[in-house]
């Protein structure tokens, strides 16, 4: 009877701690809510927090399999095939996108359909089958990227990887979400399914839900992911890039018919601070994303016609060329201020290399003017109602809040209050502090390598001729470019083949 009593209360005390654990696993400090009554569709992103700097070495681009093996795939009770019929007729879906530091799976239904929608939506997040073939497909996706797609479909993407992969070598954060050809091909069922159990846990994610839902389906999701495997995740460190002195360049020889242009280094700044908002100031001036009233626009594309956009960034923007506005929930604890000049002809490369760098010279040593200040904050002050229309766009915003550690109003509130509350001395106090133009990497994806690198090298000048005629002004300030100093040491300055990329 003392034996039977004894193991009675060992089970009970079993359950109290395993309800316990599932309780603290979605406590409110794990769950963002965003309530709208006037919304007909429910929104889910569930941010788990794993990405790409949790792959291990020789692994690169597990995270980002993981993540597809989740909802471009088969569950336990459905195959990848009967999991778009059962879709197709709810007009709905979900997805799953792995960044550096964040993986979220989202979803998004009208409430009409929830019941019919939930169940293959928590499905995809607890009981992933793992197939072998679903594994071969989504492996040869993302080996055709690597292989293909990024190397030879979009310079621009191209030399954005190659920059970061440059300044975070040696890092967890040094190579793409896709990973590299040889650690692609490595990977197996196996390794995704240990890399689920370990990251994919009960105290490892945010609810994050908005839209028209109600008690009760919060409940559910809350109970559901709570039966998630109980682990700890070991965090990672903050990346720390090695540092780099100098102009240091990265010349991809391809034969490409023009030439991208992408250039920067890690700031030790993030969003929420006062010194952001200061800085998204001078970034704007300099090169707001998509906006042809920006600085480097007019110098570059507006008055000399040389390519299609010319933009600057204080935070990671991936997709620059499909997106107009910043993307949500592709948060990182580093990193970095960059330029990007969207390809200009070849003949032209190291005149626009210098005019970017002339005009980020002198924003640096002499700061915004009051009427620039007046100007930019006045836009920004505006443009960022245009952010998040949507309740699924406000619900990113405010999962990206939690993970910055973004107090009050959040981010996108915070950002309009401190448009009225910076001021010029502010903003160019930021910019001495956080903006330097001697110490940059920069990556350059065009032809004829070797002649650019003499160039570079030599500091050679770089006199440019037009088709049309253009004012003398233009003419005039084209001389004082295209002898502007650039200091690059021969070492500095290395070339790669295209074909030597993403290999390992």
């Amino acid at each position: 009877m003392k034996t039977t009593r004894i193991l009675i209360l060992a089970l009970l005390s079993f359950i109290m701690i395993s309800l316990t654990i599932g309780e603290q696993a979605v406590s409110d400090k794990n769950v963002v809510l965003l309530p709208s009554k006037n919304d007909p569709t429910v929104s889910f992103r569930i941010w788990f927090k794993v990405g790409w700097q949790n792959d291990p070495v020789g692994k690169e681009g597990l995270a980002n399999l993981t993540a597809q093996m989740l909802t471009d795939a088969s569950t336990e009770k459905n195959s990848y095939e009967q999991i778009l019929d059962k879709l197709y007729p709810l007009a709905a879906g979900y997805s799953a996108s792995s960044t550096v530091e964040m993986t979220v799976v989202t979803g998004r239904t009208h409430k009409d359909n929830l019941a019919d929608y939930y169940p293959l939506f928590i499905d995809a997040i607890l009981h992933p089958a793992f197939k072998q073939e679903d594994l071969d497909r989504i492996k040869s996706q993302m080996l055709n990227y690597l292989e293909n797609m990024l190397r030879y479909a979009s310079d621009e993407d191209l030399g954005k990887a190659v920059l970061y992969d440059d300044v975070y070598a040696g890092t967890p954060y040094g190579h793409t979400g896709a990973g590299t050809i040889e650690a692609v091909k490595s990977i197996t069922v196996d390794d995704i399914r240990n890399f689920y159990k370990q990251y994919f846990t009960a105290g490892n994610f945010v609810i994050g839900l908005g839209g028209g839902y109600d008690a009760k389906l919060l409940a559910t999701l809350k109970k559901d992911l709570a039966s998630l495997p109980v682990g700890t995740v070991k965090p990672v460190a903050k990346p720390a890039p090695k540092p780099f002195e100098g102009l240091n360049m990265t010349i991809v020889e391809k034969e490409a018919q023009s030439t991208a242009i992408s250039m920067g280094f890690p700031i030790d700044v993030l969003r929420g601070s006062k010194d952001w908002y200061a800085l998204a100031i001078a970034t704007s001036w300099l090169g707001e994303h998509r906006n042809s009233s920006s600085h480097l626009y007019q110098v570059i594309r507006e008055a000399r016609g040389l390519n299609y956009g010319d933009y600057a960034y204080i935070e990671n923007f991936p997709n620059g060329g499909r997106l107009q506005l910043p993307p949500q929930n592709v948060c990182r604890r580093s990193q970095m201020f960059e330029i990007w000049i969207r390809p200009v002809p070849n003949e032209t490369r190291h005149f626009a290399l210098r005019a970017a760098l002339r005009e980020f010279d002198k924003l640096a040593a002499n700061g915004m003017t009051q009427a620039q200040f007046n100007l930019t904050r006045k836009f920004l002050h505006n443009y960022v109602l245009h952010f998040a229309p949507t309740t699924e766009e406000k619900l990113a915003y405010a999962l990206d809040d939690k993970f910055y550690g973004v107090k009050g109003e959040g981010h996108l509130k915070t950002f309009r209050k401190m448009m009225s509350e910076l001021t010029l001395k502010d903003v160019n106090a930021a910019i001495k502090k956080h903006w330097q133009t001697k110490n940059m990497q920069i990556a350059v994806i065009t032809n004829n390598a070797q002649a650019f690198k003499d160039a570079l090298v030599s500091d050679a000048p770089s006199p440019i001729t037009y088709k049309t005629p253009k004012p003398e002004t233009v003419l005039t300030e084209d001389k004082e470019i295209g002898t502007f100093p650039l200091k690059f040491n021969a070492d500095n300055v290395k070339i790669v083949p295209v074909t030597d990329l993403f290999v390992k």
